[in-house]
């Protein structure tokens, strides 16, 4: 899982697999829902816990979180590496929502500097979970301009 320092450990969940370990930070997530369409059967909304790795192999469950944008889910393998930072480092603005990162991030929040290799930071200055995205931007109807969203660099 991410290096966080202190951060509030009480939003993250961990689930146990056959040889990975799925964690989940409720505040980071903003439903992108990548985890529910690459692997429904590991991830679903319906069930209790949501997160089943046990469902799918675990190469299998660390693809797909390796493809949540906010940094909200991670995961550790039993027999295998961390997930290994994008290089170069890649900036997306999202239209109407967050600016999202994926490689060797170090980002100062109020409870330190976190380090990890995935992150949804916000960019309309709502949010309550700064510097992350919380869906402030959705709620109250902020558009981005179209020059910030193109925004799309490596």
């Amino acid at each position: 899982m991410a290096d966080q320092g202190e951060p509030s450990q009480s939003s993250v969940h961990a689930y146990r697999g056959d040889g990975v370990t799925v964690f989940y930070d409720i505040r980071r997530c903003t439903h992108f829902a990548e985890c529910v369409r690459g692997l429904p059967a590991v991830f679903d909304v319906k069930q209790r816990p949501w997160i089943q790795p046990r469902n799918a192999p675990a190469d299998r469950v660390a693809e797909v979180v390796r493809r949540c944008p906010t940094g909200a889910l991670h995961y550790e393998l039993d027999d295998g590496p961390p997930e290994a930072p994008d290089r170069p480092t890649r900036i997306r603005a999202v239209p109407d929502g967050p600016v999202t990162l994926r490689g060797q991030l170090a980002i100062e929040t109020p409870d330190g500097e976190l380090r990890d290799v995935r992150a949804a930071l916000c960019r309309c200055g709502l949010t309550e979970n700064q510097p992350f995205c919380d869906q402030q931007c959705k709620r109250a109807g902020w558009k981005s301009q179209q020059a910030d969203d193109a925004l799309d660099h490596e």
